[in-house]
Parts: structure tokens; sequence; C-alpha cells
């Protein structure tokens, strides 16, 4: 390992140049073909991982799972041990990725898609915007490579470089983010903070990474996030939000169709952030600012499927879960499930399958 120099480990990797050569390509780090849970090196789901942009090209690896371990942004201690938890969740079945099968359209995502766990981004402790740059970083490489990143939070800060990330390849103004969250997140400061999990919407306008019409917003409720000037600063910018009012009003697949329809006015390619605080915090109380009145999972977890199955998504997010605030882990159980229907949701799209919020039939019901 070289030295560190004034910036700290988040500037210094492993030269790996004295070690054995080995073909590039994910490395299988299982010892056996199915195995508890808890038991083996926590990868997630026990998938292999890659560690360079030449492992994700020669394993034509279609998702990268990669931690953001990011709690400076919020105030709260907690949110940056959100990756480590979902990968050390218990799960009934042994950490065996070919038995995972969607209960709802009986799809087995990872036969369908390479995926592949990419580590995590290195956090500097004592400075965000530096960590910022860092998770920037990789997210971009994972992008570059083909693979589309699949982001563990951390907290909501990590939206900032990672949705800068997809403008970096893809083209800014080409790629919307369509958010999931019980806060707006457009602040332009939190106690004088340009850098907070509270603004990192701001910091994508201004940037210009992201046009403000084309970041949709779904689920807001919160008493205290927006007040009436900020209200009034994203209606001029143009953001298009649909809080708890209107789902109450309209119904939730009525505001979800119409997400959908503005998620694609425009953009080429869609980012989706999913702040677990959108769902109410009866199910998700393990997060640092959890408010009632939310939505269910049942109405969340097929939105999340059917937007990355219709809508051609480059990336997908979980943040501000904080695992030690939910003895129960019925946070870190939705976070995690809600990558599995994201990654559903990719492998239908990948499988060809055209109809739109498709249920398989005997699920449905349709067939006996």
């Amino acid at each position: 390992m070289t030295s560190l120099d004034d910036k700290g480990f988040l500037t210094t990797r492993f030269d790996r140049s004295g070690q054995p050569r080995r073909e590039p390509g994910p490395i299988d780090l299982s010892r056996y073909v199915a195995a508890p849970s808890h038991s083996g090196i926590p990868t997630f789901m026990g998938i292999p991982v890659a560690l360079t942009p030449e492992d994700l090209v020669a394993g034509k690896v279609d998702c990268a799972i990669v931690g953001a371990p990011t709690d400076m942004g919020s105030g709260h201690r907690g949110a940056g041990f959100g990756p480590r938890a979902i990968r050390h969740d218990e799960f009934f079945l042994p950490n065996c990725p070919a038995a995972i099968q969607n209960p709802d359209t009986r799809v087995k995502p990872f036969e369908v898609l390479k995926v592949v766990d990419y580590g995590d981004a290195a956090v500097h402790p004592f400075d965000l915007e530096l960590s910022c740059g860092e998770i920037r970083k990789v997210v971009r490489e994972i992008a570059q490579s083909g693979a589309k990143p699949i982001v563990l939070g951390g907290d909501h800060t990590i939206l900032w470089p990672d949705a800068a990330a997809m403008a970096d390849v893809y083209g800014a103004g080409k790629v919307g983010v369509l958010h999931f969250d019980c806060h707006a997140d457009c602040a332009n400061t939190m106690y004088g903070s340009l850098v907070t999990h509270g603004s990192p919407i701001r910091r994508l306008i201004d940037d210009e990474h992201i046009p403000a019409r084309n970041f949709i917003q779904v689920g807001l409720h919160s008493y205290v996030m927006p007040d009436d000037d900020l209200l009034d600063w994203m209606r001029r910018k143009g953001m298009r939000s649909h809080h708890m009012a209107e789902i109450q009003e309209r119904g939730f697949d009525a505001v979800l169709e119409t997400a959908i329809s503005e998620a694609l006015d425009g953009p080429e390619f869609l980012y989706v952030s999913f702040d677990v605080d959108v769902l109410d915090v009866a199910f998700t109380p393990g997060t640092g600012t959890p408010e009632p009145g939310g939505l269910t999972p049942r109405e969340l977890l097929p939105a999340l499927r059917r937007v990355c199955h219709e809508c051609p998504v480059v990336g997908f997010e979980v943040v501000e879960l904080a695992p030690q605030l939910d003895p129960t882990r019925s946070t870190v159980m939705y976070a995690r499930r809600a990558i599995l229907e994201a990654l559903t949701g990719l492998a239908q799209r990948k499988l060809g399958i055209t109809e739109k919020n498709y249920l398989h039939p005997v699920m449905a019901g349709r067939i006996r």
C-alpha cells in the first residue's frame, strides 16, 4: 500500500501490481453451494464480488451493488451502517441467489441478470464533501463499464454524487430522477451547510446536472419540509412533486401513472432514489428522520418493480437506513426487499416483457 497523502486514505488505493495475477472477472467467495445467511463472507445475498472496472467488463455485469456509508449529512449517527446491515441481514433462505424468485412475477432476477457486489466507496470520517467526490468516482466507474449501480446508503446526501455520476456518463440534462421520499430534500442549506441530506437536489440543479423539471417526487408528507418559501421555489423551478395529499385525493395507482409519464417526459434515462422514510414509520422506524403518514409496502414495493421494468432506469439507490434505531430489523428487510424488487423489474425489462404492471397470471388469480 502506498503512503497516505495530506487528504488521507480517500486518494490512496491498494497497489495490486505485486499480487498474483488473475484473469479479470467476478470472484465467488462462497465455499458451499448454499449456506445459512449468517455464515460466510457477507456480500449482498451471497453474490460474487468485483474489485475493478475490468472485472465488471469481463464479467458482463448488469448491476453492481455498491455501498456509500455516509451519515455526516443527516446530523444523526447510524446511516453509515446501512450498507453493512443490508448485506448482513438474515434471510430465511440460504445465501443462494439462484433460489431467489419474485413472488408476484415468478421472475428469478439473479438468473436473468449478472449481479456483483462492488464493495463500498471510501467515506472520509471528517469530510463529507470529499467523501462525495469519491462516491461519485466509484459510481461513475460502474456506469462507464456498462453496469447499473445499485447504491446502498448512507444518508441522502449521496443523491448528489450518485446522480451527478449518471450525468457524467449519460450527459447532463439526459437523466431524470424519480424520488420516493417523505421530505423534499431541495433546501439550499441546513444550519448553514450546503452539503447535507436535505439539499442534494438543490446541488444537482445548481450544478446543472439534472434539470429541475426532471425531478419527479412521490410521497412527500413532512411537517417541516417543504415550508412555504421552499414550496414556492420548487414550483417556480418547475419541479414535479406528488404529495401524500394528492395520493389521498387521486389514489396511489393514478399518481404512479402520472409519475411514470413525467419521468419519461424528456429524459432518455432515469435514476431512482428511494428514501426509507417515504414508508410509514410503522414499517420503517429505523431512520433518522421518521414521520407518520407515509406509503405502505403494498403500494411502494410493486411501484419500484414497475418503474424499473417500464422505464429506462440506469441506477437505483436506497438511503437513510439507520439500523440501530430498529431492533425489529423490519427497516433493513424493507430496504433489502426494495432492492430485490428493483432487480426484478430490471430483469423483466431484459427479458423483453412488455405488459405494463406485469404479474404472473397464476399469482394474480387469472389462471386457477
